[in-house]
């Protein structure tokens, strides 16, 4: 499921619940004029609430994040103020889904095609019926639409003995049924498919007759076709699940108006007035409850007296617009009321919700949810971020609340990913100390699960000086330091089976490169592809890479190429398989790890070395780079999968070579590479294929050949080198941007030179590998690796084949790979 999503203020959720309690009490002091007066400010609410969310319908946020950099809207700059004033705490998330209008109409055709929860009959002057649901008719029919005002406007709010009635429309000689069935097609598919020359004429009449503009505005465009040609039909009108939303939203105005609602829900005290039919199309339990002869089925007061009023609120709202305000605050709550009632889009958003908001201070929380109701893939994925986030988890206050046999679970896996063993003690002992009396006898088995032979000797000290102090509390006595002693001084000889495995679900895959040599004619570029399979801790600080090698490329080997991962293929394209200018390549292929195997795609336009290849809206998309020694290119090309064909788009300001591209929601961010003269820049901007260049801040330092990666939010640069005079020299300085404050910051340097490596992020760490040292020419091979928790880099070994100008990225392989 596609979704977007805003931020509100906190604040949002307490005055929704403020709101549904001052709207009883107007209505119970005030009587009819009270609701008169509700009415209105509830439609004051629903449109804040709209204009709220006018970001996400109107424009993607790729869109939103160019508008607030280039200062161009002053609603979004003074939207984004409000928010940064906000804090990341005190925060709701508006999850919306971009296709629950298409979802929530193939339900409601379902329903008018098995005739059911229809409550409006249409009937022609040639006594033809037509069995619909009022309030879709009515949502783009003005004529229909008056006619539930009317009755609206009649009906009793305290008639609570009135049972459910059907509506019957009489219409005029102006509709025969070949216009109403069109009418009828139009409010459930948001097309009409039975326009054409030979219908024309009732469909319009029907059109005029029942108050339906849009159909009016399609009639005309037909019209015009018939008599001076135009493009195709398709091309004239809105597309149907833009209509489908239009007609969705007009929906939503026909409840907030009480137009319409066929039943009153009483729960908690408050009342609401629906549809039954949108209730029951986005909800099964109220499609039993209103489908199978149920009494609530004929009745319009239903009592829900085991609800929670603010929870069904959402959930409803939810109903008419696919969207929900979510916090960590309401989000359990309304999850549970959504697997009770079967709400499923709602469900869905509270999933997608849970498992991109997750962060260290609510994984724990989301694992007990999820395995408390049987939710097994989100507690797969809770479990995993646990393992993989465990330092930052074990000092927030929840992991203190934790079961001493859930700790132990967790701090036995293999997959536990901690800077050192030592962490993992620490973690046990501050459990232990936050209840000393209760815990103490729990340590000797928490212990077993910290791997004392990982330790160094400087680790182990410390171990016994905590061990000491833990001795001190309470007159419990407590032998930890002589079993850890024992494990450590009087174990095994170490084993890697000793080490922590982790198996992480997407592969590391590297593609081609070269392997520096003093002697030209001694050099081969690679066609070897490696993955890593696992990822290994040992002894103290100690990390190594288990690599696999996956193939080789078809045709000749490659470096400088581009490389990418899209829809489960490896694209490789483009780069050198030697040193001339005239050994430089345009050809493309993917590989699919299915089959295991490789299929040769359509050539680029242009020869292309040391450029960057990206995907980008389900295309690729290759970006400068060189043409031949010393000549760089501002072009750039797109490949369409669908037709295999490479097309020119919008090229660069200036040709590039060597630079850095990453792809954000935000879209494609460029930063530094060569220019024209090559030299090394120090420039970041956004580039968009149709609509060009936004310039954002420089960086503090320039660079080439060197690695960008976005991670939680920020861009991270590290690597290349750099201008010295007339030379280039190695750049070991890193620097993280933050897109909302345009400006960059310092992080830690790299140890060693990184000229021309590679760049993933893997698990939210940055992985940088290989390149060269420009200083010398030597190769480092090395592999280094980013924790954005300790702000460190790590050693994790060395590669397994090549080690400069090569490229990686992520890759899904099928299980017979991984074993």
């Amino acid at each position: 499921m596609e979704f977007t999503r805003q931020y509100l203020p906190l604040e949002w959720e307490e005055r929704w619940r403020k709101e549904k309690e001052r709207r009883k009490r107007v209505i119970e002091e005030g009587g009819e004029e009270g609701i008169e007066q509700d009415k209105r400010e509830l439609r004051r609410i629903v449109a804040y609430n709209d204009s709220r969310m006018g970001l996400m319908s109107g424009r993607s946020n790729k869109e939103g994040l160019e508008v607030k950099m280039s200062g161009l809207s002053q609603e979004g700059t003074e939207e984004r103020m409000s928010e940064e004033a906000c804090g990341d705490e005190g925060l709701v998330h508006m999850y919306h889904s971009d296709m629950y209008p298409n979802e929530v109409f193939k339900t409601l055709k379902e329903f008018w095609n098995s005739s059911l929860l229809t409550d409006l009959t249409l009937t022609t002057d040639d006594e033809i019926s037509f069995h619909v649901h009022s309030p879709i008719l009515a949502a783009v029919s003005s004529f229909i639409q008056e006619r539930l005002r009317d009755e609206s406007a009649e009906r009793s709010d305290n008639d609570k003995d009135v049972e459910v009635q059907r509506r019957s429309v009489s219409l005029g000689p102006e509709v025969d049924h070949v216009g109403l069935q069109a009418v009828v097609e139009f409010a459930y598919t948001g097309a009409v498919l039975s326009l054409n020359k030979d219908s024309i004429a009732q469909i319009k009449a029907a059109a005029q007759a029942l108050g339906v503009p849009t159909m009016l505005h399609l009639c005309h465009k037909e019209e015009m076709m018939k008599e001076v040609g135009s493009p195709a039909r398709e091309e004239q009108t809105i597309p149907s699940l833009e209509q489908m939303k239009i007609t969705l939203q007009s929906i939503k105005h026909l409840w907030v108006d009480r137009v319409g609602c066929d039943v009153i829900l009483d729960v908690d005290g408050a009342s609401f007035h629906v549809h039954r039919v949108i209730l029951a199309a986005s909800s099964a339990f109220f499609r039993g409850m209103f489908t199978c002869g149920m009494r609530e089925s004929n009745q319009i007061h239903v009592a829900l007296p085991f609800l929670l009023a603010s929870e069904l609120e959402a959930l409803i709202s939810c109903s008419y617009s696919g969207t929900l305000p979510l916090s960590w605050d309401c989000v359990f709550e309304i999850t549970c009321m959504a697997l009770q009632l079967q709400f499923q889009p709602a469900l869905s958003l509270c999933l997608d919700f849970m498992r991109q908001e997750i962060d260290a201070s609510s994984c724990l929380d989301v694992a007990s949810f999820a395995e408390a109701y049987g939710i097994s893939e989100l507690l797969e994925e809770a479990n995993d971020f646990i393992l993989r986030n465990f330092w930052e988890v074990s000092t927030t206050a929840k992991f203190q609340d934790l079961p001493a046999e859930k700790l132990l679970d967790i701090i036995r896996c293999d997959g536990l990913c901690v800077p050192s063993e030592l962490a993992v003690f620490r973690a046990v002992s501050s459990w232990v100390e936050a209840d000393p009396e209760e815990r103490l006898g729990q340590a000797g088995l928490l212990m077993t699960g910290v791997r004392f032979p990982l330790m160094t000797f400087r680790e182990f000290r410390e171990v016994r000086a905590i061990n000491l102090r833990m001795e001190c509390f309470g007159n419990k006595e407590v032998e930890l330091y002589g079993s850890a002693l024992k494990e450590f001084g009087f174990s095994l000889p170490k084993t890697q089976d000793q080490g922590r495995v982790r198996h992480p679900k997407d592969a590391l895959v590297l593609v081609g490169g070269d392997q520096l040599n003093p002697d030209a004619g001694h050099r081969i570029a690679s066609r070897e592809l490696w993955f890593a399979n696992s990822l290994r801790s040992g002894t103290g600080l100690v990390k190594q890479m288990e690599w696999r090698r996956l193939g080789e490329m078809p045709d000749k080997p490659r470096f400088r190429h581009g490389v990418a991962a899209m829809v489960g293929r490896l694209y490789v394209v483009g780069g050198c398989y030697f040193y001339t200018k005239y050994d430089m390549m345009k050809s493309a292929y993917s590989y699919d790890p299915v089959q295991n195997s490789w299929k040769r795609l359509a050539d680029m336009q242009e020869f292309r070395s040391n450029f960057s290849l990206v995907v980008y809206e389900e295309h690729l998309y290759a970006i400068g780079g060189d043409k031949e020694i010393n000549t760089n290119l501002d072009s750039v090309e797109m490949y369409n999968p669908g037709t295999d064909s490479w097309s020119f788009v919008r090229p660069l300001d200036q040709a590039l070579s060597g630079h850095a591209v990453t792809v954000t929601d935000g879209g494609i961010f460029i930063s530094g590479g060569f220019n024209c003269k090559y030299e090394c820049l120090v420039s970041l901007f956004l580039y968009h294929p149709e609509r060009g260049t936004t310039y954002l801040a420089d960086m503090a330092h320039d660079r080439a050949q060197h690695c960008m990666e976005p991670l939680r939010g920020h861009l991270y640069v590290a690597g290349g080198m750099c201008n010295l005079r007339k030379f280039y020299t190695d750049q070991l300085a890193c620097e993280v941007y933050d897109h909302v404050a345009d400006s960059w910051t310092a992080f830690a340097s790299l140890s060693v030179p990184h000229v021309g490596a590679a760049s993933v992020v893997l698990e939210e760490k940055i992985y940088v590998l290989g390149g060269y040292c420009q200083d010398d020419y030597s190769e480092s091979g090395l592999v280094h690796r980013f924790n954005p928790s300790t702000q460190q880099w790590e050693n994790m070994g060395k590669l397994p084949g090549a080690v400069t100008d090569i490229c990686a990225c992520l890759l899904r392989l099928p299980q017979h790979f991984r074993l």
